[in-house]
């Protein structure tokens, strides 16, 4: 086995980075402000591979700590970004959800605690039975909510209008899943040219997007496991192939910014999109490392995804 990383004080994590990695180090006293607010292991080694030799797995000629800090505040500012978006999808997803689920099954929680209101064939009782189980437990004993405590002792009944605002993006996604096409249908038609099938695809992909975002971890790079659906914008961005696969768009930020193109209303899109173009601007002005070719390229951005509302989508 390799030997193991032993522990660095904050003054043996910055010797290292300066006279082993050749990073400069301007203000030692900031730098070990921030090792203070970040931890190395967030920062440097989260951040440091679009600033190092892919040969000497030493830092290019001249890169700052300050320019790795900067990578990190980009990456935060993204995530805030890319969430307040996200936050709108997962809460017309609980609306929508609540609304169908009530027009077809009614307000009794009986109906959203029985297998019988779900698509319960072999491949899906797991995770059926799963998602019941948390439902059970909020309508029937969680008190970290006023209001699902009120309607539960005052009418013997939480409906699901109220309780799916307790339940997380990824719980949302499973329940969606989960329902006959009958109510998966009607959701779906809330968005134009997206059908249920396409519907689930971009919200497995969002979820786990959203949980990156939520949980501090690294984003502009990040790539899920799942991909959304080919579309027309792959198409009309002319997205180059391997194969009979996209390179871009797929199952990287980019395919969140495609997603968020077909779920978002237009004026929000826009504003999200005019956010996102000055994000990206003025990091790659304030720095000498990195090129704006090669932060597209690691975040999967097509060079001409501005135009993606050049299109119809």
């Amino acid at each position: 086995m390799p030997t193991r990383k032993p522990f660095l004080t904050y003054e043996q994590q910055l010797d290292m980075l300066t006279n082993e990695k050749d990073l400069v180090i301007g203000n030692r006293q900031y730098a070990e402000k921030i090792l203070k607010q970040i931890s190395y292991f967030s920062l440097v080694s989260g951040y440091k591979e679009l600033f190092r030799n892919p040969t000497t797995k030493k830092y290019k000629d001249g890169t700052t700590f300050e320019e790795i800090v900067a990578l990190y505040k980009f990456d935060e500012s993204l995530r805030e970004l890319f969430l307040k978006y996200l936050l709108v999808i997962e809460q017309q997803m609980r609306s929508l959800l609540s609304y169908y689920f009530a027009e077809n099954y009614g307000e009794d929680q009986k109906h959203y605690l029985s297998q019988t209101s779900y698509n319960y064939i072999p491949k899906h009782a797991n995770g059926i039975n799963k998602l019941i189980r948390t439902l059970r437990d909020i309508a029937s004993d969680s008190t970290n909510y006023y209001y699902i405590t009120h309607q539960r002792n005052k009418y013997g009944n939480v409906p699901l209008w109220v309780l799916v605002n307790v339940l997380t993006f990824g719980s949302i996604t499973f329940m969606y899943r989960y329902l006959p096409q009958k109510i998966q249908i009607p959701i779906s038609k809330n968005y134009d040219k997206v059908n249920e099938k396409e519907l689930m695809q971009y919200l497995q992909v969002l979820t786990k997007f959203r949980n990156v975002c939520a949980h501090n971890e690294r984003l502009f790079s990040y790539k899920t496991k799942n991909d959304i659906p080919d579309t027309n914008l792959h198409l009309k961005l002319r997205i180059p192939k391997k194969g009979t696969q996209y390179i871009y768009g797929k199952n990287d930020l980019f395919c969140v910014v495609i997603a968020l193109r077909y779920l978002l209303e237009k004026d929000d899109f826009n504003q999200f999109k005019g956010r996102l173009g000055r994000i990206i601007s003025q990091f790659v002005s304030n720095t000498t490392h990195i090129t704006e070719i090669d932060l597209l390229n690691k975040m999967g951005f097509p060079s001409n995804w501005k135009r993606i509302t050049a299109f119809r989508a």
